[in-house]
């Protein structure tokens, strides 16, 4: 199936630790493959914003965005936007930083837990590790985030199952936090925010969009209304990587529509 307004509302710039190129390159790659409109949502990990230097990724990025989104006026529309890792770690910071950057999108995420590195770091073959003891305490400061909602869409919402599943081939039955997912789902309702579809799980070992089908359906059911989708890109060319399954696996699950964001507000964009 083919969709004529292709959305990639999560990707990473040069600006990002794990980012490869420049802001205009992408931009330039959106454009060339027919791209309708892109966030560039570079990484912001606020429970190390100051020690890691990331005060000064977010002035160049935001910086970089601006600027991108003047020279494609006209030719694709350009959100300037930001991941913010772990912002209820460091709420001070994180609600002193949204109140100067006047951000179009604002996706927030847990990468790690606190004092802990991110899950894409640990080595999930160590027989140690209690794998459903950390999604237990993942699923908990997801809640916090979610009742934080002070971002705007809710980024990866499985995201250890990338690399617990996915890389390291551990058998996990998240039906086990079906009760704390709903509460997640419910308190997004509520907050008026976005539950992200991140289709990089498709193009990495874990095989399958974040988060799945089945808790789509249940925000669906819970009365979710709006859904962004993203690359999760690093690189140029994964720029609206896979965005049509994401389309597809939102129809399936009863969404008409995605939301775009300009100065933090949604307008909603029929999928088909």
């Amino acid at each position: 199936m083919s969709f004529k307004n292709i959305i990639d509302l999560h990707t990473h710039t040069d600006n990002s630790f794990d980012g490869h190129h420049s802001t205009m390159f992408l931009s330039e790659t959106a454009y060339m493959k027919g791209l309708r409109a892109v966030a560039f949502t570079d990484h912001l990990e606020m429970d190390a914003f100051y020690e890691n230097s990331f005060n000064k990724t977010a002035i160049q990025s935001f910086f970089e965005i601006a600027k991108a989104r003047s020279a494609f006026s006209g030719k694709l529309i350009v959100c300037i936007g930001a991941e913010l890792g772990q912002p209820t770690y460091n709420r001070p910071v994180s609600e002193k930083l949204l109140e100067m950057m006047k951000y179009d999108f604002v996706i927030g995420s847990i990468h790690n837990l606190p004092d802990m590195k991110d899950f894409y770091y640990i080595d999930f073959s160590d027989e140690s590790i209690d794998c459903m003891k950390l999604l237990e305490e993942y699923f908990e400061q997801v809640l916090e985030l979610a009742k934080w909602a002070k971002f705007d869409s809710l980024g990866h919402l499985t995201y250890p199952l990338r690399y617990m599943v996915g890389n390291y081939g551990k058998s996990v039955d998240i039906s086990k936090f079906s009760e704390v997912i709903d509460e997640i789902l419910l308190t997004l309702i509520k907050e008026n925010k976005a539950l992200e579809i991140n289709t990089s799980g498709l193009r990495k070992s874990y095989g399958k969009i974040i988060p799945d089908e089945s808790i789509l359906k249940r925000y669906k059911q819970l009365g979710g209304k709006l859904i962004t989708v993203g690359s999760d890109a690093h690189y140029a060319e994964h720029l609206g990587a896979d965005i049509d399954k994401g389309y597809e696996l939102a129809l399936k699950c009863g969404f008409e529509e995605i939301a775009v964001y300009q100065d933090r507000t949604p307008t909603l964009i029929p999928i088909e």
